[in-house]
C-alpha cells in the first residue's frame, strides 16, 4: 500500500483554490442589474442582457429589446432562439436552425423546404468564428445579409457526389473532411447581419437514391462539426451553435457617449467601437487594470494583481495594489529596486543615533496624538450614545416597548432602524424627495440599502400628547394586515423627531387623483367605484376584523393612498383610536378635517364607528361630484358638499350634480345605489348610519350588478322613493317650505365658526 502525505502548503493551495472559485462564483452573480435573473439554467446572464423586469425597480432588466431574453423551463431564449453563452467581450453562442430542402415524391421531384433566418439588428455574423457549410448531394446553399429589406452581401458554396451515391463505401475516405464531395465549407464575409440562409439542389433529387434525401445548410461555428458520410442519409441535428458579434446602442461611441442612455455607466470603464458593428452600435469594457460588468454602475473593480501574483516584484510581499494598477515597494529599513528587474532590496545601514531619536520622538508624538484622538472620538462615542437615548426616552420608547411587550401576538414585528439608515435612504432628508406633508410630519421617498423603496414619515416637533398619537401610531399599524391598508415596516426612534417607514405606494392620493386637472378626465366611473369598495373593505376590517376595533378618525381622499394599479390602501392613523371590547364609544378631544367631520362627534365628543362611517360617506360624495367638501369659491348655498347633494338628491337633481364624464346608460343605476348609500352615511344621528360592513358589502353588491342585472324595473322607482323619505328625514321637523332648511346644513354652518386649532 503507497501511503500519501497531504503537507501543509497543498493544504494552502486547496483553501486558495476554493477561496478563487467562491469569489468566481460570488462576480457571476453580480452581472445582472438589482433584482434581476443572473443565470437561466446554467446560463449566466450579464447586463445589458436581462430577463423580464426587476423585482425591486421594476424596471426592464435589459438595455433594450433586442437584447430582451426569455427563460423557460431552464433554457435562455433570445426570441425563439436557444441561447449556449453570452461574454461580456461581445460575443453570443446560439443554437440556430438549419435550412434544408428534402424530396417528398422522388417520382415526381416534389421537395419541401425551409428557410432560416436571424433578424436582431444588435447581432451580427461572427466571420472569424464560424463557417458557412452544406451538406449533400448536387447541392449548393447560399447566406445573405440585408439591410434596410436590400441585400447587402452574399456568400455561398456548392457540393457534388459524383457516384450518385450508388457505393457509399467509395466515399468513406471523405469522412472528417469538408472539401467539396458531399461537403463543402467558406468563410463568411464580415458584417453579416439580418442573415437568411437558404439550401437548394440541382436536380431536386430525380437523379438521387434513397441515400441522398436532404440538401442543407448552415452557419456553424469553427470547429463545431465533422463531415460524415453517414450524414448523407440523415442529418443528425436540426440546429447549430453559432458564434454572433453582439453592442449595444445604434451608433458609435461619438456620437452615443452624449446621450442619456449611454450604456457605460461604471466610472471605470471605456467606450470601444468594435469593426462588427460598423458604427451602428458599441460595446463596453472595463479600464486596464479593472475588471467586471463596465454596463453596471459600480461594475468595474479594481483587479487584484498583488493577490492574484499578476505582479513582476521581487517578492510577494514587495506587492502594494493602487488604483488600477500596482507598485513594488522596499518595507521599511530596506532600500532599492523591489522588481524583479531591479535586483530587490537590501536592508539599510542604521549607525545614526541621531536617526534613532529622531524615530523615537516621532513615535512618541505619535503615540500621544493617537491617544488624545482615541479619549476625543470615546467622549465623542458616549455623548451620541447619550444623546440617542435620551432621543428614544422623548419620543416615547419606552411606552412603545412596554405595549409592545403586552401584545399576545408577536407574529407582526416591526423593524427598528437606525438614523444613519434612514438619512442614507433620503439624502440627509432632502427636500427634492418630499412627497407629502399633513398636520402630523413630513413624508419623504426613500430607498433602502437593499434598494427596497419606501415612504418615511418624520414627524413634527411634537408635545407629550403628541408624542402619544406616534407611538398610537405605531401600535395601531403594527396590528393591520390588510391589503388595502398601508403597511409599517418599522419606525426609528432615536432622532429629535420619531420616523415611522412605510411601504412606498407610488401613484400618489386619491385627492389628487380626482381633483387634479391632468387626472380628472381619466377616472372612469368603473375605477371610482372599486377604489370606494376597496377603502370601505378596509375601513370594514378595522372596525370589525382587527384584533382590537380601530377608530381612523381622520378618513378622507387625501389618507388614501393609490399603488401602481390604483388600489386603494388607508393610510395615516396619527389620530385613530383602539376601542375597548367593552365600549361602543370614546370621549376624546374633537380631531379631523373640515367637512369630513361627523357633526354629531363634532357637538358631543362621543367618538364612535359611525363617526368613520360619516366621513366615508363623504369620500363618496368626491367620487360621485368630484368636488372637493367645502369650498368659498362655490356659492354660498353649494360651498357644503353633503349640503348641496342631499338637496340635489331630494329634489330629483341627482345626475346634475355628478362630474361631467361619470355617468352613461349603463351605470345609471349603479350610481343611484351609490348616492343611496352615501345619502344614508350622511345621517345626522349615527344610529342611523350603516355599519361600514354594511357599506362595504353593498358597494360590493354594486360593483356586481352588471353581472346580475336587474329585470325588477319597478325596482328603480321603489329606491328612488325610499331615497326621497331618506332625505326628507334630514329635514327638521315641522319644515314644509321645500326650501333651504336642513338641519345637516345648518349644523355645518354652526360648525364653521368653532375653532379647531391644529385640527385637520
Amino acid at each position: 500500500m503507497e501511503l500519501k502525505v497531504v503537507t501543509k502548503m497543498q493544504v494552502s493551495l486547496l483553501l486558495l483554490m476554493m477561496i478563487a472559485l467562491a469569489r468566481t462564483a460570488t462576480a457571476a452573480d453580480d452581472q445582472a442589474l438589482p433584482g434581476c435573473p443572473n443565470k437561466c439554467g446554467d446560463v449566466s446572464i450579464p447586463y445589458p442582457f436581462g430577463v423580464g423586469v426587476s423585482n425591486i425597480t421594476g424596471e426592464n432588466c435589459s438595455f433594450q429589446t433586442d437584447l430582451k431574453l426569455n427563460c423557460t423551463n431552464s433554457t435562455l431564449y433570445v426570441y425563439n432562439i436557444p441561447v449556449l453563452n453570452i461574454t461580456l467581450l461581445g460575443q453570443l453562442e446560439m443554437n440556430f436552425f438549419v435550412s434544408a430542402i428534402c424530396k417528398v415524391n422522388i417520382f415526381n421531384g416534389v421537395t419541401e423546404a425551409n428557410i432560416a433566418k436571424l433578424n436582431i439588428p444588435s447581432f451580427t455574423i461572427s466571420s472569424t468564428e464560424n463557417k458557412f457549410m452544406s451538406i449533400g448531394c448536387d447541392t449548393y446553399g447560399f447566406l445573405e445579409s440585408y439591410v434596410n429589406d436590400s441585400i447587402h452581401s452574399t456568400t455561398g458554396c456548392l457540393t457534388k457526389c459524383w457516384d450518385n451515391l450508388e457505393n457509399l463505401e467509395n466515399m468513406q475516405t471523405n469522412d472528417g473532411k469538408c472539401a467539396g464531395r458531399g461537403c463543402c465549407q467558406v468563410d463568411i464575409p464580415p458584417g453579416m447581419k439580418n442573415i437568411v440562409i437558404e439550401a437548394n439542389t440541382f436536380n431536386n433529387f430525380r437523379n438521387s437514391s434513397d441515400s441522398n434525401i436532404c440538401s442543407v445548410s448552415f452557419v456553424m461555428k469553427n470547429g463545431g462539426y465533422n463531415f460524415s458520410v453517414d450524414h448523407l442519409k440523415r442529418i443528425p441535428f436540426n440546429s447549430t451553435p453559432m458564434i454572433v458579434d453582439w453592442s449595444v446602442g445604434d451608433a458609435g461611441c461619438n456620437v452615443s457617449k452624449d446621450k442619456a442612455n449611454y450604456a457605460c455607466k461604471s466610472d471605470n470603464s471605456v467606450c470601444e467601437d468594435p469593426p462588427s458593428a460598423g458604427g451602428n452600435g458599441y460595446l463596453c469594457k472595463c479600464k486596464p487594470g479593472f475588471e467586471g460588468n463596465a454596463y453596471l454602475p459600480q461594475g468595474c473593480t479594481d483587479f487584484p494583481d498583488c493577490k492574484r501574483d499578476k505582479h513582476n516584484c521581487a517578492r510577494a510581499e514587495y506587492c502594494h495594489e493602487t488604483p488600477g494598477s500596482f507598485e513594488c515597494l522596499c518595507p521599511e529599513g530596506m532600500i532599492g529596486n523591489a522588481t524583479n528587474e531591479g535586483g530587490g532590496c537590501q536592508p539599510k545601514q542604521r549607525s545614526d543615533a541621531f536617526t534613532k531619536i529622531f524615530i523615537g520622538a516621532g513615535v512618541g508624538l505619535i503615540a500621544l496624538f493617537v491617544g488624545a484622538s482615541w479619549l476625543y472620538l470615546m467622549l465623542q462615542k458616549r455623548r451620541v450614545l447619550k444623546l440617542k437615548e435620551k432621543f428614544f426616552q422623548q419620543n416615547g420608547g419606552i411606552i412603545l416597548t412596554q405595549k409592545l411587550s403586552t401584545r399576545r401576538d408577536s407574529s407582526q414585528s416591526t423593524a427598528i432602524f437606525s438614523a444613519e439608515q434612514l438619512n442614507k435612504a433620503t439624502n440627509n432628508f432632502d427636500e427634492n424627495l418630499i412627497i407629502g406633508k399633513g398636520g402630523y410630519g413630513t413624508v419623504f421617498k426613500g430607498v433602502l440599502s437593499n434598494n427596497q423603496v419606501v415612504a418615511i414619515k418624520k414627524s413634527k416637533i411634537v408635545d407629550v400628547s403628541q408624542v402619544e398619537q406616534f407611538i398610537n401610531e405605531v401600535i395601531i399599524l403594527s396590528q393591520i394586515n390588510h391589503r388595502n391598508v398601508v403597511k409599517l415596516l418599522g419606525c426609528c426612534l432615536e432622532t429629535e423627531v420619531p420616523l415611522l417607514v412605510y411601504e412606498f405606494v407610488k401613484n400618489g392620493t386619491l385627492f389628487d387623483y380626482l381633483h387634479k386637472q391632468s387626472q380628472v378626465g381619466n377616472v372612469s366611473w368603473k375605477t371610482r367605484l372599486r377604489i370606494g369598495a376597496e377603502a370601505a373593505g378596509a375601513l370594514s376590517y378595522l372596525h370589525s376584523a382587527a384584533s382590537i376595533p380601530i377608530i381612523h378618525r381622520d378618513v378622507k381622499t387625501a389618507n388614501i393612498l393609490l399603488d401602481d394599479n390604483n388600489t386603494a390602501k388607508v393610510s395615516d392613523f396619527g389620530a385613530s383610536r383602539l376601542v375597548p371590547q367593552d365600549q361602543t364609544e370614546i370621549a376624546t378631544i374633537v380631531q379631523g378635517t373640515f367637512g369630513y367631520l361627523d357633526p354629531e362627534y363634532m357637538q358631543s365628543g362621543q367618538l364612535t364607528e359611525k363617526s368613520d362611517v360619516y366621513s366615508f360617506g363623504v369620500v363618496l360624495v368626491e367620487l360621485l361630484t368630484g368636488e372637493e367638501p367645502f369650498s368659498f369659491q362655490r356659492a354660498e348655498d353649494k360651498r357644503s358638499l353633503t349640503f348641496h347633494f342631499v338637496c340635489s338628491l331630494e329634489e330629483d337633481h341627482l345626475f346634475d350634480v355628478l362630474q361631467i364624464g361619470v355617468e352613461d346608460e349603463e351605470n345609471k343605476q349603479e350610481i343611484m345605489q351609490v348616492a343611496i348609500l352615501a345619502a344614508r352615511c350622511l345621517k345626522l344621528r349615527g344610529e342611523e348610519r350603516p355599519s361600514m360592513k354594511e357599506v362595504a358589502m353593498e358597494l360590493e353588491g354594486i360593483r356586481l350588478m352588471d353581472k346580475h342585472p336587474w329585470t325588477n324595473t319597478n325596482q328603480n322607482f321603489e329606491e328612488r322613493q325610499y331615497l326621497l323619505s331618506e332625505a326628507q328625514s334630514i329635514r327638521e321637523p315641522g319644515d314644509s317650505s321645500g326650501q333651504q332648511n336642513i338641519t345637516g346644513y345648518d349644523s355645518v354652518r354652526e360648525l364653521q365658526l368653532m375653532d379647531f386649532g391644529d385640527g385637520r
